[in-house]
C-alpha cells in the first residue's frame, strides 16, 4: 500500500462506491429495526424509498428495470413486501397486464424512518466535506450514471 497517498486514493472506485453505499444501508436498516420494522429485505430499502419519493403507483416493469435484478427476483421481493404489509399491488386501470405498487400505511411509516436515517448520514457527510465537495461528488456520480446510460443505449431520465 502506498503510504504517500491518502487511503481513498489507493482503493478502486467501485469499491469506494460499494462501501459508501453500505453506510447508508446499515444506518437505514438499524433505524428500521429499532422502530420495529426489522423485516425489510435488503433491496426493500430501494423499493420503499423510491415509492415514497414518487407520486402515485409505480409500474412493476419500471421497478424491475431500476433494481437491475431478474423479473423473478423482483417479483419475489415485491411479494415479500406485500405480504409483510409495506406495499399494495393494484391492477393498472389502463393496462390490465401491468400492476402498480403503492405504499401502505406501514410502508409510509418505514419510508419516513428510512428517510430520517438517510438525512442524518447526509448531514454528517456535509459537515465533513462541505457543500462544494458534496456538490462535486454528486456531479461525479451523475456523470458516471450518464456514462452507464450512454453505454447501455438508455435515454437520459430527468429526476
Amino acid at each position: 500500500m502506498d503510504k504517500s497517498k491518502p487511503w481513498y486514493e489507493t482503493i478502486v472506485f467501485p469499491a469506494l462506491l460499494r462501501h459508501s453505499r453500505t453506510v447508508y444501508g446499515v444506518a437505514m436498516h438499524k433505524a428500521l429495526a429499532e422502530a420495529g420494522y426489522d423485516d425489510v429485505p435488503k433491496n426493500g430499502l430501494y423499493v420503499i424509498g423510491g415509492l415514497a419519493l414518487g407520486a402515485g403507483g409505480v409500474p412493476l416493469g419500471q421497478l424491475v428495470k431500476e433494481l437491475g435484478v431478474s423479473k423473478q427476483a423482483a417479483g419475489q421481493l415485491v411479494d415479500t413486501l406485500v405480504l409483510r404489509g409495506y406495499l399494495e399491488r393494484t391492477e393498472d386501470t389502463e393496462d390490465r397486464r401491468r400492476s402498480n405498487l403503492t405504499l401502505t400505511k406501514r410502508g409510509h411509516a418505514a419510508a419516513a424512518i428510512q428517510a430520517a436515517a438517510r438525512k442524518k448520514i447526509d448531514a454528517q457527510l456535509l459537515a465533513r466535506v462541505g457543500p462544494e465537495n458534496l456538490l462535486r461528488t454528486r456531479q461525479t456520480l451523475a456523470a458516471l450514471i450518464d456514462l452507464g446510460r450512454e453505454t447501455s443505449g438508455e435515454k437520459e431520465v430527468e429526476h
